[in-house]
């Protein structure tokens, strides 16, 4: 009887193998999660890096992406309120002062180089992230338990936005 007993003291043991797995298991039902978030965060901040969202010159955003971004910036769903031009910008309620445009040390070509640096790093976090979730499906014995995870990241932002005023 104490034999085994000790054959299941040492099965049950720590050993780096098994933080191993146990690391890359709470890794996958993380990212499960939070990949929703991550791809949506992904997708309106490339957007809001060549201000697709805002009206400049004779553009004119579709309100969907206007949302989108407030999403992204305001945590708001609801499309911000007309405001007549010159007024200073809000974010919650309170008042700053408009961007400042571009210090004279910043040529456009940098800027334009910056902005398509930020365009690339999105796109590498998305191909990251849905490489992810194709990982945690193929590699998890737990597919339900994933499934879940993504489906909960999916809903809860989406009703949490449902529940403003």
């Amino acid at each position: 009887m104490l034999a085994g007993f000790r054959r299941r003291a040492r099965r049950a043991a720590w050993t780096p193998a098994s933080a191993t797995i146990t690391i890359r298991q709470l890794h996958s039902y993380i990212g499960a999660f939070i990949a929703p978030l991550v791809l949506f965060l992904a997708f309106t901040g490339s957007l809001q890096v060549f201000s697709l969202h805002e009206a400049h010159g004779g553009y004119t955003p579709p309100p969907l992406l206007v949302r989108l971004s407030r999403v992204h910036k305001d945590q708001l769903a609801a499309l911000p309120p007309a405001r007549p031009d010159g007024e200073a910008r809000t974010r919650r309620g309170h008042a700053h002062a408009p961007a400042a445009s571009p210090t004279p040390r910043t040529t456009p070509w940098a800027a334009m180089a910056l902005k398509c640096l930020f365009l690339v790093v999105a796109v590498g976090l998305t191909i990251s992230t849905l490489l992810g979730l194709w990982m945690a499906f193929t590699y998890s014995r737990r597919k339900g338990l994933i499934l879940g995870l993504l489906v909960a990241g999916a809903v809860l932002p989406v009703l949490l936005l449902m529940l403003q005023p």
